[in-house]
């Protein structure tokens, strides 16, 4: 069994949140080593997210993942995006038979900065990675102001 290092934190505030950070330093440390897209540090899929005045791109790395695996949803300001891969290789060589599955779901939750208007949102998946344009709501959208010069 390995000892795990205690982190100390700033302007603790009680047992309850001392017992809180050591849950959190506890955690941390035991899946430190482990990661991958369900373990540790890295999140999955990957995002990348872009902003222009009329809308968000968003895209997605999802390797193995088919369109129809793959469920988008808009509420206001949140996107998520979630779904299941399943991959499974198989190979019969002479007397050799490798079987190799790939199987897991996922969900990324995203707070963009401005409302987007749900009924226009277009999605694609191609080569495993899902494209997603958001367009921002005419309310939301920058307005540009004439300052008039006063006499």
């Amino acid at each position: 069994m390995a000892l795990l290092p205690v982190r100390r934190r700033e302007g603790e505030r009680g047992p309850l949140a001392r017992l809180h950070n050591e849950m959190d330093d506890l955690f941390k440390g035991f899946f430190s080593d482990w990661d991958g897209p369900f373990w540790g540090r890295s999140r999955w899929p990957a995002l990348d997210v872009a902003e222009d005045e009329n809308e968000f791109v968003v895209k997605a790395e999802v390797p193995g993942c088919k369109a129809e695996d793959i469920d988008i949803s808009v509420h206001g300001n949140m996107l998520t995006i979630s779904g299941e891969k399943k991959q499974e290789k198989e190979e019969k060589v002479k007397n050799q038979y490798h079987v190799e599955r790939s199987y897991g779901s996922f969900r990324r939750d995203l707070t963009l900065s401005s409302e987007v208007d749900p009924d226009k949102v277009d999605a694609t998946c191609k080569d495993g990675v899902l494209s997603i344009k958001l367009p921002k709501t005419e309310k939301t959208k920058a307005v540009k102001i004439k300052v008039k010069e006063k006499s």
